[in-house]
């Protein structure tokens, strides 16, 4: 896959494909069910989780993708990559945490 940003030059597909492919994977997985236990029917519950990931690959596309500098991951040093990284893993336990909760309180 040979991706391009706005100004035309090469950059790296692989942040954008596990985004967008993750996005997909969670939606899809855990949207239906999850909006199941707020008595959304599957069909819709399907539809709107299918709509959020073409969002997260929307906006996944214009990060990792569109609006990309590869000169600037080059400037940027690893270990303020990982601290990013460890900062939107704790973001996203935390989401899901409240998540489940939300979900536990409605069934109760």
């Amino acid at each position: 896959m040979l991706a391009r940003n706005r100004e035309g030059e090469p950059v790296d597909p692989v942040p954008f494909v596990v985004v967008a492919g993750s996005a997909w994977l969670l939606c899809l997985s855990f949207g239906p069910l999850y909006l199941d236990a707020f008595a959304v029917p599957w069909p819709r519950g399907l539809a709107v989780s299918a709509a959020a990931a073409l969002v997260a690959t929307v906006w996944a596309h214009r990060r990792f993708v569109w609006t990309v500098d590869p000169a600037v991951r080059r400037e940027i040093p690893a270990d303020l990559r990982f601290r990013r990284l460890c900062y939107g893993m704790i973001v996203f336990g935390v989401v899901f945490l409240l998540l489940t909760v939300a979900a536990f309180a409605s069934a109760g």
